[in-house]
């Protein structure tokens, strides 16, 4: 149980703003999905999430397997079980090996590539400590260009926002 209403709880009682906000959040996403129907209590905040959102997922320069490893590095790190739920499966198709997936999961070992390594390891400080070494600073640099490095910490960052929102609701 949620310690804040959802969609199926707050639609008879929604206002127009939040309406609003739910029929663009459907529109763009295809279907209404959680961490939105959180923030559907502070419309202002969901549809400029919504729309970061989609600029970390779709336009970023990362590619898919690194987006989604950073993704669900990040879903464990913050105790996420809902953002885990819904990239496990996308990150298996971009390509992160099910070793990889096991590791992070269970902690299993695993001899990792240095690119997964540096990822693992940014997402890992920046979610610990919010900020990176720099050896992993430069790592990642090194791998993704200082484009690539920005978007690689607003990916985390992302993350991390919708999995305080979400952790502090009890919507995890």
């Amino acid at each position: 149980m949620t310690r804040i209403r959802l969609f199926a709880e707050l639609a008879d009682d929604m206002t127009v703003e939040q309406r609003d906000t739910f029929n663009w959040v459907v529109e763009s996403r295809g279907s209404m999905i959680r961490p939105y129907e959180v923030m559907l209590h502070s419309p202002g905040i969901a549809q400029p999430m919504a729309e970061l959102g989609g600029k970390i997922r779709y336009e970023s320069t990362l590619s898919d397997h690194d987006r989604e490893l950073v993704i669900v590095t990040a879903a464990i790190a913050l105790g996420c079980a809902f953002e885990w739920d819904s990239h496990e499966q996308l990150a298996r198709r971009a390509g992160v090996r099910p070793e990889v997936m096991d590791h992070l999961e269970k902690g299993s070992s695993v001899e990792l590539t240095d690119p997964e390594a540096t990822l693992i390891d940014f997402v890992n400080e920046l979610a610990g400590t919010a900020t990176v070494s720099d050896r992993t600073f430069a790592a990642a640099k090194d791998m993704l260009g200082d484009q690539g490095v920005v978007e690689l910490a607003a990916t985390v960052g992302y993350y991390t926002m919708l999995g305080y929102i979400m952790g502090a609701c009890d919507a995890c």
